[in-house]
């Protein structure tokens, strides 16, 4: 694997054994840091800021981003994508809770066919009451 010297390796070996398991889920150096892609959507994008913090961003369904902007840290909106939401990364980050929205973020961006194959959290599924 190359390196990855913006992002602590321990962090993107986590982000690795969830988004590797997703059909067809493609890492890939970016600009900035490390990405996942289904197809040509982003399906995760981890990335050290210039104020030494490392966030990752990813998608959200419409009531997870108002959640998210009403929560304040680690939790953001961005500013651009209507639907792109991310968290602050750090030594106290919730790696199973970044599972599930990273389960959710996978479901929302790949092909309807793909997304079928990922059980998804009982909470995120929209067919299913939470």
């Amino acid at each position: 694997m190359p390196e990855r010297p913006d992002v602590p390796l321990e962090w993107v070996e986590r982000l690795r054994t969830v988004l590797d398991g997703f059909p067809d889920c493609i890492e890939e150096s970016a600009w900035v840091g490390v990405r996942w892609r289904v197809g040509q959507a982003t399906v995760a994008h981890v990335f050290g800021g210039e104020d030494q913090l490392f966030r990752i961003t990813f998608r959200a369904e419409p009531d997870e981003v108002t959640a998210f902007q009403h929560l304040g840290a680690p939790y953001f909106k961005v500013s651009w994508g209507r639907n792109v939401v991310g968290i602050l990364l750090d030594d106290n980050t919730d790696w199973e809770e970044l599972a599930e929205l990273l389960t959710d973020s996978y479901c929302i961006q790949a092909p309807v066919r793909l997304a079928q194959q990922v059980p998804r959290p009982r909470s995120l599924r929209p067919d299913q009451p939470a």
